[in-house]
This record gives structure tokens, sequence and C-alpha cells, in this order.
């Protein structure tokens, strides 16, 4: 069998659907209003959907894994947003450096990790 899959899309939960919803739209994603309980949130081809679901276990094991073209530049340029003044309890951690390359994190307003990385060259 053969699947002919077109996109993959994760669903991310939110402890504060309409909190989450700005910080997604403030990082620079482009938010389409799928229902009251449901968003997508795309940047280019990529896209996720967020829903209003506070589930502890789900929320505490989601990270969304960002490969980015520059990952310095990216972490200065989320510096620049200046989250941590709007949104309560998130975590910005600067970029280090990992065995495969470098990666930066966020926690988002509800604690889900997102890692923004850039892969070693070859």
């Amino acid at each position: 069998m053969k699947l002919e899959i077109k996109s993959l899309r994760s669903f991310v939960g939110s402890k504060d659907f309409n909190v989450s919803r700005s910080f997604y739209r403030d990082l620079g994603f482009e938010e389409k209003v799928i229902s009251d309980v449901l968003a997508l949130f795309q940047s280019g081809e990529f896209a996720f959907y967020l829903s209003p679901s506070d589930v502890e276990d789900w929320i505490n094991n989601t990270e969304l894994f960002f490969v980015v073209k520059d990952v310095k530049q990216c972490f200065e340029q989320i510096k620049q947003l200046e989250l941590k003044k709007k949104y309560a309890g998130i975590r910005i951690v600067p970029v280090k450096k990992k065995p495969w390359g470098e990666a930066c994190y966020i926690l988002d307003p509800s604690g889900i990790a997102l890692c923004f990385a850039e892969f070693n060259q070859p």
C-alpha cells in the first residue's frame, strides 16, 4: 500500500484557548478559525490544530519541533517579540548546542514545548 499523504498536522491542547490563540498569532502563525473549539495555525505549508482541550498529560507530553534555516536568527526574532511581558508562565530557552545541531525552546502559555532547531551540516 502506498499512502498519498498531502499533509501531517498535529493537534495541540490549551489551558486557555484564547490566550494560546493570541500567543501563536504573536509568534507569527496565521490563524484560520475552524469552529468555536478548533483553530488552524499555519506558517507556509506547515500547520497544526489548536483546541481548548486542557488534558494535563497530553499538554505535558507535547512538543512541536520546527526545523528552521537559522536557529540563532530565529531566537533573536523571538526575543524581540517580548512574549514574556504579555504571557505569564512562558519560558524561553536560548540556543544550545546538541549532538545533532542547535536548538532553542519556548514553553507556550499552557506548557506545550516548542523546539526551533537547525541540524548540523553533513
